[in-house]
């Protein structure tokens, strides 16, 4: 990879680039294993050189935004990861908001207060980007991202730039058409409504009220680590089964939230993997449901 470093310094001169740099920093469960090349571009312009340049060089290309939902493996990352955290700007324009991909969604959602427009009320406890947002539909307390979703500016894996409307973005739970095409978000545009601050702020501070008194928040984790299965709540199944506590290594079954993995200390991916196996294979055995992991699991086994 360092031929391929020298040659992208020579495309991009100014770009901010990382060899062998460690993950875990830049994830929610603060594990992982280290990525080859590690890029961050300031803006739209050096995005769209990079994704172009790995194209074009054939260099694997990984997009990390806040690390909130996300399971990088103890092996690291081969070839490039792009990390669109500096990508953060947040405006108005009329009652729409237009927020850069590694804008966080809390922040967002708290502008729009400042602002007194409602529409991203149940965003004010989701600990993700925007981009990563748009990947997963994200939602909570009854609200997704495609509810008030307007439009979107991305890029294509050879580094096309796409303004996509609304109608392009159809989305279903914890599911978008950015995730089935593998676009690169840019920028999002959310059409909200002018409203008093005061219900929106009360609202707000009702949803953080229930999130921290639910949530383990104290220890680091990657959110709600199961999708919904259809009639049931992958919580509830997980304490049904007993399992709120179970650990492996610093990984551990919140006994605050059984749909929490938290890392008490010391906890390498390796163990996330194998608290969730026992998880879903305990869930299977006990009451013949299948769970399916709402985290995005990335990488490579350690030694691979």
């Amino acid at each position: 990879m360092e031929k391929i470093a020298q040659k992208l310094k020579i495309k991009i001169p100014d770009l901010l680039l990382k060899e062998n740099e460690s993950l875990a920093p830049y994830t929610y469960t603060k594990t992982g294993g280290n990525a080859d090349l590690f890029a961050v571009p300031k803006n739209s312009i050096e995005a769209q050189k990079v994704v172009m340049f790995c194209y074009e060089n054939a260099v694997p290309l990984m997009i990390l935004g806040n690390g909130s939902n996300l399971i990088v493996k103890d092996g690291g990352i081969r070839g490039m990861v792009m990390y669109l955290d500096l990508l953060n700007e947040i405006k108005r324009t009329g009652t729409h908001i237009i927020a850069g991909s590694g804008a966080k969604l809390i922040d967002v959602s708290r502008f729009a207060l400042n602002e007194s427009l409602s529409g991203l009320e149940f965003a004010c406890g989701i600990p993700g980007s925007i981009g990563g947002a748009l990947y997963m539909n994200a939602g909570a307390y009854g609200g997704e991202i495609s509810d008030v979703l307007d439009g979107a500016t991305v890029l294509t894996r050879t580094g096309e730039l796409l303004h996509l409307k609304r109608s392009e973005l159809a989305a279903k739970y914890r599911h978008s058409t950015v995730a089935e095409q593998d676009y690169i978000v840019l920028e999002a545009e959310f059409a909200l409504k002018l409203s008093e601050r005061q219900p929106i702020e009360v609202k707000m501070a009702e949803l953080t009220e229930s999130r921290e008194s639910k949530q383990p928040l104290e220890y680091p984790s990657c959110g709600s680590v199961f999708k919904r299965p259809p009639g049931h709540f992958a919580g509830k199944l997980i304490q049904d089964s007993h399992l709120q506590g179970f650990q492996v290594g610093g990984a551990q079954v919140s006994k605050k939230h059984a749909g929490f993995i938290v890392n008490i200390g010391g906890a390498t991916a390796t163990d996330y993997m194998k608290v969730i196996r026992h998880v879903q294979e305990t869930v299977k055995m006990n009451f013949d449901v299948d769970l399916e992991t709402e985290v995005k699991i990335i990488g490579e086994d350690k030694g691979l």
